[in-house]
This record gives structure tokens, C-alpha cells and sequence, in this order.
């Protein structure tokens, strides 16, 4: 009993609690197409009426996470938002974020839950934040959409004697079959909105989503990125990183949902595919380096019937330099996707690019002063096809005050 008594009074006094977060008020200049998230075919997720016109919006965002360490072995994460702006009236305005359980033996660790990949070199921050940017690149603006699986994964990491590190991740998982959609049906965009689990996204005004010779099955509200399992099928991602610490690392991701590309409950089952090329170079006066490439495949339905496949890809560098309390960044997207299914369905192959410029001030330490430039060029073919404007070219002017605790 004297053992019990002292093992649990050691393992009380080693567990601590920790609640972070931030609060953000933003102001928004937009030039561009409607949103996608208010029913357009524009990349951002504030819109005007169309290419050449522009509107201003306020975009308030409450982001936070709780961390209870019960023993030193275990770490148990729970992260939530809150939203308010021109989209909250036809998205979900508030939600779960991510889940999960951390357990640490040796060189292992085991993550059980949903949870962002360590796929990102630019989203490195607590709560999946980017420290260079207020909108995150297209690669990862898509993934904090669609891409945030319900599984485990076991992770190794072996330290040299010069301590470089090497880490190998492999995990299973559900949860995320409808990986593909938005990306299939809306394309390539710049933002940085976390999807909540179970919040419905809206998909596009496209012609075979209204026409019922093509996707009937397809619900009309839009898409559901993160929900039960649909097709029972299990997916898999494998990660391998070799890191030199305060110098950088080179990465290797893949991602497989395995899906059936059959409908279940009014959605489809997306077979998703994702590669991830990733590197990140800095030096001890400020200077950050960072690049990511991903690339794979995405599609549904089965034929003779309609269905949806293509190909893709996205990457982008940025460079980042701190002085005193400043940093300043710029960042060059790349994106592409290519139509393979030939339907009668929309063509949706596009071909875009991006650049962002973004200044930060630390005004004390847990305030900060961003602006942001971001432009998109880009043409939807899918649009004109529908009979709207093909021209998605797109530019943002962004004032952001954030506090964090």
C-alpha cells in the first residue's frame, strides 16, 4: 500500500496542464471571384462579386488546445476553434479541430486520435500555425481542409553521435474518405481554415453537380472531409526524415486512403493518393529556407457510370528573415491538376501560380501585428464550362492583430 501510495503522489507531482491558444481580429481586402465557401469559383475565402470588383470583411478567429501530461510517457491533446466571418452563415462556425494521445517509450512513440501529419515544414507551430505567413501555401491549405485522418501511427527516431536524427513513421487509419473532393471539384485555393470534424464544405456550382445525369448521389450541400468511415477500408501513411537540429531536414511522405470510390450515404469514397517531397535549411542569424512538393492522385465513381480522376500536384518555397522584432516572408506557389477521366463531366484540369509577402511585429510577446500581401493567377476551366467566368485570378490585402496565451 506504502508503494501504491508513493508511485501515485510521483506520478501526481509530474503531471502538469497546459491550455494554449490565440485570439485574431483580421480585416481583409479581397479582388477576386465570389469565395468557394459562399458558392464561387474564387481561391481565397473572402470574395467580391467578381474578378474585377472588390469588398473588405472582418474575419474574427478564437483557436485553442489543452495538453494534460498525466506521466512523463503520456501526453493527451484536445484542440478546438471558433469562426466568424462572411462564410460562418453557410459552413460551421465552431468545432473540434484534433484529438489524440501521445504515449513515449525509448526511441518510440506511439499517436492514437486525429491529428495533423508531419508532413508541413511551414505549419510548425502550436495548434498547426505557421510562424511566416498568415495564409498558409496551396499544399497545405488543401491539407487543413481535407487531410486529417482518424487512426494511429508509431513513430522510431535514432540519434547519431553527431546528433543528426533519422525518424520512421508508419500508421493505418479511417475516417477520411472523402480526401479528393474538394480538391477534385474545387481546385487549388490559398487560406488558412482548419476544417472542424464533421463540418459540411460547400463544393461549387458546378453542371454535374446539378445535373442528376451525373453525380445524383452526391449530397447538394456540399462535402464532409472529416466523418465516420464510409467504405471500411483502411489507409496508410509512411513518413522518413533525416533532420540536423538548428540546420534543417530533408522529408519523405506518403499518404494512401485506399478508398473504394464507391457512394455511401450520399458521399463518395475518393481514392486519394499523396507524396510529399519536404526540405527546411536555417541559419543562426534569422534566415529560414523552406520548400514542399506533393503530388499524387485523386478520383471516384466507377464506369461506366460518371466519375472523377486526375492527377496533381503543388509546391512552393518561402524564405523568412527575422530582425529584432520583426520577420519578414515570401512565398511562390506552384499548383496543377490534370483531368484523366475524358467524361462528359467538366474538364478539370488547371494550371495556377501564387506569391505572398507577409511582415510581422512583435509588439510584446504575446502580441502581434501581421500584414499580408497574397495574388493568385490562375483559369478554371470547369467554370467557363458551367457558365461562369473562367478568369479566378484573385488578390488579398490582410491586417491581423493576434493575442496568445
Amino acid at each position: 500500500m506504502t508503494v501504491f501510495a508513493m508511485l501515485m503522489a510521483s506520478t501526481a507531482g509530474a503531471q502538469t496542464f497546459r491550455f494554449s491558444g490565440f485570439v485574431s481580429a483580421r480585416g481583409v481586402y479581397a479582388r477576386s471571384q465570389p469565395s468557394w465557401l459562399e458558392g464561387g469559383f474564387g481561391r481565397f475565402e473572402t470574395g467580391a462579386r467578381n474578378a474585377t470588383s472588390s469588398s473588405t470583411a472582418n474575419v474574427d478567429l478564437v483557436q485553442i488546445g489543452a495538453q494534460w501530461t498525466p506521466a512523463a510517457w503520456i501526453d493527451i491533446h484536445i484542440g478546438a476553434q471558433a469562426r466568424h466571418d462572411p462564410a460562418s452563415k453557410s459552413v460551421r462556425a465552431a468545432g473540434l479541430v484534433d484529438a489524440f494521445v501521445a504515449v513515449r517509450k525509448g526511441p518510440f512513440q506511439l499517436r492514437a486520435g486525429q491529428f495533423f501529419l508531419g508532413t508541413s515544414r511551414e505549419n510548425r507551430e502550436n495548434l498547426w500555425t505557421s510562424p511566416y505567413t498568415i495564409s498558409f501555401s496551396a499544399l497545405n491549405t488543401w491539407i487543413a481542409e481535407e487531410v486529417r485522418p482518424v487512426g494511429a501511427e508509431l513513430e522510431w527516431r535514432h540519434h547519431f553521435a553527431n546528433f543528426d536524427a533519422i525518424t520512421l513513421v508508419g500508421g493505418a487509419f479511417r475516417n477520411n474518405d472523402t480526401m479528393g473532393a474538394i480538391l477534385g471539384w474545387r481546385g487549388w485555393s490559398i487560406g488558412n481554415r482548419l476544417s472542424v470534424y464533421g463540418e459540411v464544405l460547400p463544393l461549387p456550382p458546378l453542371f454535374s453537380l446539378r445535373d442528376g445525369r451525373f453525380f445524383a448521389h452526391q449530397r447538394r450541400d456540399g462535402t464532409v472531409p472529416f466523418e465516420s468511415d464510409l467504405d471500411k477500408r483502411t489507409g496508410y501513411t509512411a513518413r522518413v526524415r533525416y533532420q540536423r537540429p538548428e540546420r534543417g531536414s530533408l522529408q519523405f511522405a506518403r499518404v494512401d486512403n485506399r478508398g473504394d470510390r464507391h457512394e455511401y450515404r450520399q458521399e463518395y469514397a475518393w481514392h486519394t493518393r499523396v507524396n510529399v517531397l519536404s526540405g527546411d535549411l536555417r541559419n543562426d542569424r534569422g534566415t529560414t529556407l523552406l520548400a514542399e512538393y506533393g503530388w499524387g492522385s485523386t478520383g471516384m465513381g466507377l464506369r461506366p457510370l460518371a466519375v472523377v480522376d486526375l492527377t496533381y500536384g503543388a509546391g512552393y518555397a518561402l524564405v523568412s528573415q527575422t530582425f529584432g522584432r520583426n520577420r519578414l516572408s515570401a512565398r511562390f506557389d506552384v499548383f496543377r491538376t490534370n483531368d484523366r477521366d475524358h467524361t462528359s463531366a467538366e474538364t478539370n484540369t488547371e494550371n495556377g501560380r501564387a506569391w505572398t509577402i507577409a511582415w510581422f511585429y512583435e509588439v510584446r510577446p504575446q502580441v502581434r501585428l501581421g500584414l499580408e500581401f497574397a495574388n493568385v493567377s490562375a483559369r478554371r476551366i470547369a467554370a467557363a464550362e458551367s457558365g461562369f467566368d473562367p478568369n479566378t485570378d484573385g488578390r488579398t490585402l490582410t491586417v491581423e492583430m493576434r493575442y496568445r496565451f
